[in-house]
């Protein structure tokens, strides 16, 4: 007969390993502080415009990371946000955003990848979000 509290041991040993120490949580913190404050800076003086569900591509867009924000800057009065739910982060350390679609958009719900730039390696995926046109008129 097995008995359960082996078992339920082992769940509290492993849940207790997934848990993140005070320091690692203030870190988290700080880091989220700072994309938070670094997102805010790279939106100044723009007016976000209506959420929409998909962004047109351009040949020459910078894309930008802030935490789990990611900012396409197409000029410097219109750039276009969209809040994932994480996973393309490393694109702030200079990893490789990659999009396929089919429709000449980025819409919500599309799926990118980031890849290690020096090893080439997959680094992580994202889904968009909607997307906000953040401009100097607000248009």
């Amino acid at each position: 007969m097995m008995t359960v509290r082996p078992f339920v041991a082992l769940l509290a040993v492993c849940a207790a390993g997934c848990t993140q120490t005070p320091k690692q949580v203030a870190a988290a913190e700080q880091a989220s502080a700072a994309a938070a404050t670094d997102l805010a800076k790279e939106l100044a003086g723009l007016t976000p415009g209506r959420s929409g569900a998909c962004m047109p591509q351009f040949p020459s867009t910078q894309v930008k990371a802030y935490g789990p924000t990611i900012v396409y800057v197409v000029s410097n009065g219109v750039k276009y946000r969209s809040d994932t739910a994480g996973g393309c982060e490393r694109i702030a350390r200079g990893d490789i955003l990659i999009t396929r679609t089919p429709t000449g958009q980025l819409c919500q719900g599309d799926i990118a990848t980031t890849v290690d730039s020096a090893s080439r390696t997959f680094s992580g995926s994202c889904s968009f979000g909607p997307f906000v046109r953040y401009s100097r008129d607000g248009k």
